[in-house]
């Protein structure tokens, strides 16, 4: 589930939203109020149940060979993302729907090329009503990205942080503690 050009996406677990209002998240980092979406790159991200927190990494034109190996894994592709055993159940079960929206009523949230975030701050309405994900699981492996399952993520996410993949940790505050 991506956008399609011209598009940006709003992922949640409720299918019944018909306008969004800016708001300020409780987990944000800025005072502003905004819609936030994402573009088509990383959508993957958000392809989980909203509490669970997942460590993703992905390579880039800067990622060492040795580095994909290591953390990927030999001819595991380039993008792997994981969660705690505790999650599955959820992973499974969570009906996730998408928000599509006109990219042009939103803007882009921070600098560089890894910016992928993008912020409305004006109510706006959806190009439509909400569209089902599919099965969490089956989302990952159509678009070929490994999916771990692991005791607990923070070694594989220290792991993730001394490297050279691009990564990103959602929700790592819901996660189990460090061994």
């Amino acid at each position: 589930m991506r956008p399609e050009p011209g598009q940006v996406l709003h992922f949640s677990e409720d299918p019944t939203i018909e306008r969004f209002v800016p708001h300020v998240a409780a987990t944000a980092r800025q005072p502003e109020a905004y819609v936030w979406a994402v573009d088509a790159a990383r959508a993957p991200d958000y392809w989980f149940p909203r509490q669970c927190p997942r460590a993703l990494a992905w390579a880039t034109d800067t990622t060492t060979d040795a580095d994909r190996e290591r953390i990927a894994g030999a001819g595991c592709g380039d993008r792997v993302h994981a969660i705690e055993f505790g999650w599955l159940d959820a992973m499974r079960t969570t009906r996730l729907y998408a928000y599509r929206f006109a990219a042009e009523r939103f803007r882009r949230f921070g600098e560089g090329p890894g910016s992928h975030a993008h912020v409305a701050e004006e109510p706006v309405v959806p190009l439509g009503p909400a569209e089902p994900v599919g099965n969490l699981l089956d989302v990952h492996a159509a678009a070929g990205i490994q999916l771990r399952v692991l005791p607990n993520l923070w070694p594989f996410w220290d792991e993730v942080i001394a490297g050279s993949m691009a990564f990103s940790g959602i929700r790592l505050r819901n996660a189990r503690p460090r061994p």
